[in-house]
């Protein structure tokens, strides 16, 4: 093989045209796209192409130099052989676009195609592999009478139009969906028929930009390109004559009885041919308008449904590093980070950041600003320019979409205004079935009682490109949501969101949060709860459920940031409610908790000994919320060391749980749990391993096995047992709780690293010093990353992996780690966790 083409993805019509002008000049060339088969092994058919070819034609261009493409691999590849005796290299480099090289690649002479005509591009090409030759070797005798088979027609130079043609310009500034537009052509060119692709997704999307830049890009490997716009069905007939004219099938002067059928005929013989059928709102209104014929068509759509007429191809949002792309190159001056914000704030939507750009181009504003007014004036800020490749801007689209959806569907539109106060996240529809009476209006109210219906109304909301429509679920985008929220009459939206608070705060089959069995529905609503701003609510409920959402997330191992959330509704709602509002309160109980288990002990006891003192005062010494401090101040102080007082504050709230809650109550069995912690760290280990047994039994029978606190109370009664030299029992209860809990709240959760070292411990106690390694090692590595070199819990794991070291004589690596654990032990009233359950 004499070529192997080596191209980035987006740069495949200049491939596509080089190969046809090499394989017509004699060369042999392999080209991925034509000549490897789908499913093939894509990293072997590369090295092997490589292996093979003769020399390695590069094209280069910005795209070309990406780290992350295949092409880095090839060029590098390449480039690492030696050069042949006379010095020369198997690549052959030829520039498709203005890019400047690597540095390793500049001894190179390279051949630029691009600014050129097509005969002066076709001459450096051949003249860059050395001219045309023969591959078949000597010519045939023309007196054989034999004929050479013809060959296709060539494609024209990249950036060349066809003759018929009418796609609006296209945007000099398009950045981005390398991996799009190279997909839409690969699946555009898979078949011998029409192949009919309908890229759909949110209005903004930037579905129609990147149908103008496919046209654009590919526009040499097509003899017909026609821009339809569909969004008025009647109106595709005339635009169909309008082809037919353009391209010679209609008489201009003599009328012709059946314009329309005779374009829909020709398209069916005739080859080359590229239909863009934009903004088409519906299946049925198309597909009349779907030729059949060996051409491609390509249909842009807010809608999805277009199984069984075309191949949906869902267009997401820009990745992050398109959206920077794009900022920066219309505004050069923003910095990095600035251009990060921006596009996270926009939640980068194409249109909305191509809007941006322009703003910040024409006007100076600073990103600051900018956002400023999309926050104070969303919908202004976001009519304010069109970008080139965009009708509209993206409040425009917003709003026209809404009239005509809450003319077509009011119950839809209602439904869509009650998503706008959610978050941007997947929403699951069954908030709106299971909706309280008298929350939701009429007509909305007499949809969402019927499943059925309600399904309906959500695809209405899809088909207008307003939603992303999931299995159970839709997600609007957030500035969908806050142009929404801005055209909704002010005395709507306060109702608009007391009845969204009402919704999500009466939701059946959520816990308090510390049961992973309900994490998942934890998961889904969470970004609802806090769109919705607790800290600001007026509904005790749906404060309430807030409370749970931080114990949530302080329970799944996410510590800070339910430490946040927590601080966050405490420090509003002392403000809004008072030092002794009940939600207030609870939210400082997380608060502590969450502090305990950050390894901030003193700030723990300080706030749990406040709460405890309230709850005492107003609610008085057997109430359960009066409780639940106690038995988390007598933590606290069992983590200071505080032994003797934490002793005689467990004992007193194990008996009055015991009476006012039941032996069996979980709050009982929490109390009962960690007062025989305290019994063993007081050595009382008699006591304590009575008492852990008699728990772990209840628990395994209240709870369930799998439960966490019957983890955690099976955790402690195996360290009991070690500690009274009972390791076979204390082996496999451990490895048991490890396993379980793996499996229950992953390898990384803090309760898992826990069980974790109390295996380590019993395998050390067994002499099975080598596995005990292991096993520490892992869990002080993990241990560092998920709560920090200085957390206690890390020490403690740092003190048992040095013993394990000298044990097996490793004396220097265990001397080295005790003056690591020397430089990072806190003060001396930060004793080590012990691992035992806090109330929440």
């Amino acid at each position: 093989m004499d070529l192997f083409v080596s191209y980035a993805g987006p740069d495949r019509a200049w491939a596509e045209w080089m190969v046809w002008h090499l394989r017509a000049g004699g060369y042999t060339v392999e080209l991925d796209v034509w000549d490897w088969a789908a499913g093939d092994n894509v990293v072997l058919r590369m090295s092997d192409a490589l292996d093979r070819a003769d020399r390695v034609l590069a094209l280069w261009s910005p795209t070309y130099f990406e780290r992350d493409r295949f092409t880095t691999d090839e060029w590098t590849s390449v480039m690492g052989q030696r050069p042949d005796g006379t010095g020369q290299r198997r690549l052959v480099p030829i520039r498709v676009a203005e890019v400047i090289p690597p540095s390793v690649l500049a001894p190179l002479v390279y051949r630029d195609v691009f600014g050129l005509n097509e005969e002066q591009s076709k001459t450096v090409l051949l003249d860059a592999v050395r001219g045309p030759r023969d591959a078949s070797g000597r010519p045939e005798f023309p007196g054989t009478g034999k004929r050479k088979p013809p060959r296709d027609a060539a494609p024209r130079l990249p950036g060349v139009l066809p003759t018929v043609w009418n796609v609006p310009r296209r945007n000099t500034a398009f950045t981005g969906r390398a991996a799009h537009l190279v997909e839409l052509r690969q699946q555009l060119c898979r078949g011998s028929t029409a192949v009919v692709q309908a890229l759909h997704g949110f209005g903004g999307i930037g579905k129609t930009t990147l149908a103008i830049e496919y046209a654009h890009r590919f526009a040499g490997s097509y003899e017909l390109v026609w821009w339809i716009n569909a969004e008025q069905a009647a109106l595709i007939g005339e635009q169909f004559t309008a082809l037919g004219t353009e391209a010679a099938w209609v008489s201009g002067e003599a009328p012709t009885p059946n314009p329309v059928a005779l374009v829909l005929q020709r398209l069916r013989v005739e080859t080359g041919w590229l239909l863009i059928f934009d903004n088409a709102e519906n299946r049925a209104d198309l597909l009349p308008w779907l030729p059949q014929g060996a051409g491609h068509v390509l249909i842009t759509s807010r809608n999805p449904g277009w199984d069984q007429a075309a191949r949906p191809v869902p267009l997401p949002e820009f990745t992050r590093a398109e959206s920077t792309a794009l900022l920066r190159a219309s505004v050069p001056a923003l910095a990095e980070d600035r251009a990060d914000w921006l596009a996270d704030r926009l939640g980068d939507l194409p249109l909305a950041i191509a809007q941006a750009a322009q703003t910040l181009a024409d006007t100076g504003l600073t990103v600051s600003d900018y956002l400023d007014l999309l926050d104070k004036q969303t919908v202004e800020i976001l009519s304010d320019g069109t970008p080139v490749g965009y009708p509209v801007p993206l409040a425009a689209v917003v709003r026209t979409a809404m009239q005509r959806l809450t003319e077509k569907d009011s119950a839809a539109a209602q439904l869509l205004q009650l998503c706008a106060f959610l978050g941007p996240e997947p929403i699951p529809t069954d908030l709106f079935t299971d909706a309280p009476p008298a929350t939701l209006r009429q007509p909305l109210a007499g949809a969402a009682a019927s499943v059925l219906a309600l399904a309906r109304i959500i695809r209405s909301i899809g088909g207008y490109g307003l939603a992303r429509i999931g299995e159970g679920t839709l997600q609007l985008h957030r500035l969908t949501q806050a142009i929404i929220r801005d055209i909704i009459a002010p005395t709507d939206r306060e109702h608009l969101r007391a009845a969204a608070e009402e919704i999500v705060a009466s939701t059946a089959d959520l816990d308090d949060g510390r049961n992973p069995e309900h994490w998942p529905r934890w998961a889904a609503l969470l970004p609802h709860i806090l769109a919705l701003d607790p800290a600001t609510s007026d509904n005790i409920q749906f404060r309430e459920l807030a409370c749970h959402a931080s114990s949530y997330l302080i329970s799944r191992g996410d510590i800070e940031a339910g430490r946040e959330f927590a601080d966050q509704l405490h420090a509003t709602w002392v403000q809004r409610l008072g030092l002794d509002d009940p939600q207030a309160l609870f939210a400082a109980t997380n608060v502590a908790g969450a502090n305990n288990d950050l390894g901030r002990y003193a700030d723990a006891y300080r706030l749990d000994r406040q709460i405890y003192a309230r709850r005492r005062a107003l609610l008085g010494d057997d109430h359960p919320d009066t409780l639940v401090s106690a038995g988390n101040l007598a933590g606290t102080l069992r983590d200071l060391g505080r032994h003797g007082e934490a002793l005689a504050l467990n004992q007193d709230t194990y008996a009055r749980r015991r009476r006012v809650l039941g032996e069996d109550h979980p709050d009982t069995l929490i109390s009962a749990g960690n007062l025989a912690g305290t019994l063993n760290h007081l050595g009382r280990r008699g006591e304590a391993l009575a008492l852990h047994q008699d728990t772990y039994a209840r628990l395994r029978r209240v709870l369930g096995d799998g439960h966490p606190h019957t983890l955690t109370s099976a955790g402690n009664l195996g360290n009991t047992l070690d500690r009274l030299g009972r390791h076979g029992e204390a082996l496999a209860l451990n490895q048991d709780t490890y396993a379980r809990l793996r499996r229950v709240l992953g390898d990384d959760h803090p309760d898992t690293l826990t069980s974790a070292g109390i295996l380590a411990s019993t395998l050390s106690y067994l002499g099975r010093h080598s596995e005990a390694l292991a096993l520490r090692r892992d869990t002080h590595t993990r241990l560092r990353r998920v709560l920090g070199d200085d957390h206690p819990r890390t020490l403690q794991s740092a003190k048992g992996l040095a013993r394990t070291l000298h044990r097996l004589g490793r004396t220097y690596d265990a001397q080295h780690l005790e003056k690591w654990i020397r430089r990072h032990t806190p003060p001396p009233d930060q004793a080590i966790a012990t691992g035992e359950d806090r109330d929440r």
